[in-house]
């Protein structure tokens, strides 16, 4: 079913459900919570000073709102809780002044200040809580729409599902049926269910990953793109780079090459912590392909990205006809590309994803590079098959997993791992600070600045709402400005901007135009600004330990000293991890152990290949237990369950 024909839904709305990747009724169904708020009421009389609050009351007094500099407002009222009367203050919430009025029932949320008798609140529910529990679903969303209205289109929803589990399976484990779980994942009627749902789902997700994966290592291999290269040539290339290669990466550098003139076609994951140089050795790659006579192609999720892969590569290859292909070109710009790879002019491409749209013809592809983000889907792989195009294929991976994992999640790929870092590279030190120690974090911050170096600073990360990311960008950007604004320029990016402003603030950081950078998104993967020296990250605790070490890898990109400062007055713990190792793997490993199956209500790294509830390592037991089932069921071949089998067809990878 087409979104526009839900009932009560308009234009504006499908609009708004595309941007999040939502183009049918399915898809709607399957956009699921990324966490969930427990909402219970607190017993005021039990609370210390400072403690958070939830309650429902009656208001007692009509709002007032006061406005304060910068267009902010402070909105005061009295709530009757029953046991009391409390005072409530909410800051930047005046445009509900009209709906608090005397009688109006309505739950806040914040916290308690015991001795002034009064509520900071953060958020006002119009609605009470009864004595129950309450389990509120929260969606990743965009500016137009929020959880709970994304929640209420869901619920008008009811489409037919198919289960991929067999029926044995579910049996065997008691699992609750398909149509079930999907709507106790989205009204969660208890927590027993709601555990029970995503259970269920995330072992569907990891099935059927495992069932691709077992058939494709049963397949027969597939026949590759001999190439007779001379080894001399490459090593005439890795002999004159202004820097020696590490012995990872020499060794990925000689697995990509016997792959590549091996009669075998190359389905390699080259997986390395930030800043090992995995890029220079995915050059390499395409010049040994270059060598051979055949044309490559290297994919990068970002514009930004792509410009800088192509100004580097252009440096290293200067002999070589290499184009950058993205959406700013202007069309006889592309015409003239797209006519170039045709005839075979052009011998390296980069760009993002639309290098292998219908558009661009080849005259002999022989190698595509991508990265984990862009696994390289069968819609992909059929359009160049359908070509008469089987090209050689190279994901690049910056989320190091522990080998033992690898080694199931990855069985269809060979896999090449750089864990040595560039010669020249210092250790980044990293600190661990409160919010009360802020000055000390300042005056490290000044330390940098007066050595003409940049820093990066990390806004809280509150994905569920636009408008409060938007909020702390702009509280930080006026702290900033305070503090330094008067000796240094301070620049902002958020999710408000558009592709082009992003690249220009981007642009400006680069170029030093501008010293520190206040961003709410995860600054772009890859983007090297090697005068970047520190990296600020406000409530770290909201990260993930890999999410973390990945933005720590934006700094540390010269043989400057570089330093990652996290401010958080939680979780201390678990964030020390990093302050004590920079070793991806070993970061990797750590969140592995502690994200176990306690972090249901945790928000969940992104990043997972195509899962939208399963964690290939918070869930690995459940991984473990899908692939010996999937190879169990594919084994058997029962025609009961050809829908199943049907999912295998034409398949070429894990997408």
């Amino acid at each position: 079913m087409e979104l526009e024909n839900i009932k009560g839904i308009g234009p504006k709305t499908v609009n708004i459900l595309r941007r999040l990747g939502i183009n049918n009724t399915l898809d709607l169904v399957t956009y699921y919570p990324f966490r969930y708020d427990i909402i219970k009421r607190s017993d005021i009389d039990l609370l210390e000073q400072d403690d958070k609050i939830i309650i429902d009351g009656v208001v007692e007094t009509n709002a007032v709102v006061t406005y304060i500099r910068n267009y902010k407002d402070k909105m005061d009222f009295s709530l009757n809780v029953g046991e009391k009367i409390v005072k409530v203050t909410i800051f930047n919430r005046g445009f509900f002044k009209n709906k608090i009025v005397v009688g109006t029932k309505l739950t806040v949320i914040g916290k308690y200040d015991k001795r002034k008798n009064l509520i900071i609140c953060s958020d006002i529910k119009f609605s009470t809580l009864g004595n129950t529990t309450k389990i509120e679903p929260v969606y990743h969303v965009t500016t137009g729409i929020n959880s709970l209205q994304l929640n209420n289109i869901i619920k008008m929803v009811d489409v037919d599902v198919v289960d991929y589990i067999p029926d044995y399976l579910n049996e065997k484990y008691s699992f609750l049926s398909k149509e079930k779980s999907i709507k106790e994942i989205h009204n969660p009627s208890n927590l027993d269910n709601l555990k029970l749902a995503i259970n269920k789902l995330k072992y569907e997700e990891l099935f059927v990953f495992m069932l691709k994966m077992n058939y494709l290592k049963s397949k027969k291999v597939q026949q590759g793109l001999k190439r007779d290269v001379p080894k001399d040539k490459v090593l005439e290339l890795v002999n004159n780079l202004p820097f020696k290669l590490t012995i990872d990466q020499e060794k990925a550098v000689k697995d990509i090459y016997n792959d590549l003139t091996g009669e075998k076609r190359m389905n390699r994951l080259l997986q390395g912590d930030v800043g090992s140089g995995k890029t220079i050795v995915s050059f390499i790659a395409l010049y040994i392909n270059y060598l051979a006579g055949y044309q490559g192609a290297l994919m990068a999720p970002t514009e930004i990205l792509a410009r800088q892969h192509y100004n580097n590569i252009v440096k290293l290859l200067p002999d070589i006809k290499v184009c950058l292909l993205t959406g700013k070109l202007k069309a006889k710009e592309k015409r003239d590309i797209y006519a170039g790879l045709e005839n075979g002019e052009i011998d390296i491409v980069i760009g993002t994803h639309a290098l292998i749209s219908n558009d661009v013809k080849y005259a002999n592809l022989g190698l595509v590079i991508t990265d984990e983000q862009h696994r390289f889907g069968v819609n992909q792989r059929s359009n160049l098959k359908n070509k008469g195009i089987m090209p050689d294929v190279l994901y690049m991976s910056a989320t190091p997993i522990p080998r033992t994992y690898a080694i199931t999640l990855f069985g269809d790929m060979d896999i090449s791992s750089i864990k040595t870092k560039p010669a020249g590279r210092k250790e980044i030190i990293s600190y661990l600070k409160k919010e009360s120690e802020i000055k000390d974090v300042l005056t490290k911050m000044y330390e940098q600045l007066k050595l003409g170096h940049q820093i990066y600073v990390i806004a809280p990360l509150i994905e569920e709402s636009d408008k409060i990311q938007l909020e702390n960008v702009i509280k930080l950007r006026d702290k900033m400005n305070l503090a330094f604004g008067k000796l240094f320029t301070v620049g902002m990016m958020h999710g408000k901007l558009s592709n082009k402003e992003k690249e220009e603030v981007m642009n400006d950081f680069k170029e030093n135009k501008i010293q520190i950078l206040i961003s709410t998104t995860v600054i772009e993967v890859g983007v090297d600004v090697a005068n970047a020296t520190m990296m600020v990250v406000f409530d770290s605790y909201r990260f993930g330990l890999s999410a973390l070490h990945q933005l720590r890898g934006r700094v540390g990109r010269s043989d400057l000293q570089s330093y990652f400062i996290m401010i958080s007055n939680q979780e201390a713990e678990r964030l020390k991890i990093l302050t004590k190792t920079n070793d991806g793997f070993e970061v990797s490993e750590a969140d592995f152990k502690l994200r176990g199956s306690g972090d249901l209500f945790g928000v969940r790294q992104s990043g997972d290949m195509q899962f939208k509830l399963a964690d290939l390592k918070k869930d690995f037991k459940i991984v473990v237990r899908a692939k010996e089932d999937s190879l169990e069921f594919m084994n058997a071949h029962n025609s009961r369950y050809q829908y199943i089998y049907d999912v295998l067809k034409e398949l070429n990878s894990l997408d």
